[in-house]
């Protein structure tokens, strides 16, 4: 009697599937004068300038250089404050109290001048009144760890309410004539203000700050992630505490600026502004999530939604529109690109998915057993 031994054959394993060939496929990303063409920051120059010839050819009035004059002066302090406010965010936080810190400092302005101080001495406290701001803010967020969400929005009612107790229900008009003929002159007949050079000199100061400076590459890390940034040597508490000293000392900037425009200090001024600040950066391209954006395109943000209210209130749309207009921009600059980016994975995955070899659903041959 034989016995019959039975072998059993091993199974192949199933080859690997070699996916280097479709990943080198994928697009990496544009180049080169796409990437600088194509970009967030060109899209925003583009919309910019499609709707400035949009105005002038179809609203009445616009294509003038007192447009330009009194178009300028608008953006002036939206401009100088979305610097700072730039790089806050790129790290991932926000100032809510910017405008009230312009109303503070606009209020201090109106009671040291009726006191009598020499106009040097007011405009060297009221810049001291938004560095300390500034300070106290970023002692929060950044040395006592606070968010800073509810810091500012904190301090937003706390800078207000001290304007008002600072001057009260009145308003001072009687800054000196020369100063205020200053903050409103243009250069020649150009129409642009003359003080927008010193705001050129801030966004120029702030753009070299960012994109050409350890510092400013620093807080690209600190916006993508505090401990990795803390890893490569970003000291993230001093980064964001100056940073808010930077923020309230523009702000009393614009609020030197706000007073001397409109030869009025009170302790309502520019409420809302922040508003406007916050969507006009957003709106630029910096990402609410922090970790991206420049200061290009935040100008072209800024430009854009200075230039559509601007054009609303010539074709006499009321305030409210223009309120409602700037919330709508101001959603669409943080759902959109969460948008795109979702499609953009979909796509992406898609054609990864296509691009693979399909295994097939009854698995590989099974070898016939040796008679």
């Amino acid at each position: 009697m034989s016995n019959s031994l039975s072998t059993k054959t091993p199974e192949r394993p199933t080859p690997a599937l070699d996916t280097s060939t479709v990943l080198r496929a994928e697009a990496t990303g544009r180049t080169g004068a796409a990437r600088i063409l194509l970009g967030r920051d060109a899209i925003m120059i583009y919309a910019l300038l499609a709707f400035i010839l949009y105005a002038c050819l179809f609203i009445p009035r616009f294509a003038s250089p007192v447009t330009i004059g009194f178009l300028g002066l608008d953006v002036i302090p939206v401009l100088l404050i979305a610097m700072p406010m730039t790089l806050i965010i790129i790290t991932g936080e926000i100032d809510l109290s910017v405008a009230s810190i312009v109303g503070l400092t606009s209020a201090t302005m109106g009671v040291l001048w009726d006191a009598g101080m020499p106009i040097e001495t007011v405009l060297v406290v009221s810049l001291l009144v938004g560095i300390v701001a500034g300070a106290f803010n970023g002692f929060l967020v950044a040395v006592v760890g606070l968010p800073s969400l509810a810091v500012t929005i904190g301090t937003l009612a706390l800078f207000r309410g001290l304007a008002l107790v600072v001057i009260g229900d009145n308003a001072v008009a009687d800054f000196p004539p020369a100063l205020t003929t200053f903050f409103t002159s243009k250069l020649g007949a150009t129409g642009i203000p003359t003080i927008m050079i010193g705001v050129v000199i801030v966004a120029v100061v702030f753009g070299v700050l960012l994109h050409l400076t350890p510092f400013g590459r620093g807080l690209y890390a600190l916006g993508f992630s505090k401990e990795a940034a803390t890893f490569v040597g970003v000291k993230v508490a001093r980064a964001k505490f100056w940073l808010y000293v930077g923020s309230g000392t523009v702000s009393a900037l614009a609020g030197i600026y706000w007073t001397l425009r409109y030869s009025s200090a009170r302790s309502d001024n520019a409420s809302g502004l922040e508003l406007t600040v916050i969507a006009a950066v957003l709106l630029g391209g910096v990402s609410i999530f922090g970790g991206k954006g420049s200061i290009p395109g935040v100008i072209a943000g800024v430009l854009l939604i200075g230039t559509i209210n601007f054009a609303l209130r010539l074709g006499r749309i009321s305030d409210v529109i223009l309120i409602i207009v700037t919330g709508t921009l101001l959603i669409i600059s943080v759902v959109a690109p969460s948008i795109f980016s979702a499609v953009s994975r979909w796509r992406h995955n898609r054609r990864i998915r296509r691009s693979l070899p399909q295994a097939s659903a009854s698995g590989p041959p099974t070898p016939p057993h040796p008679a």
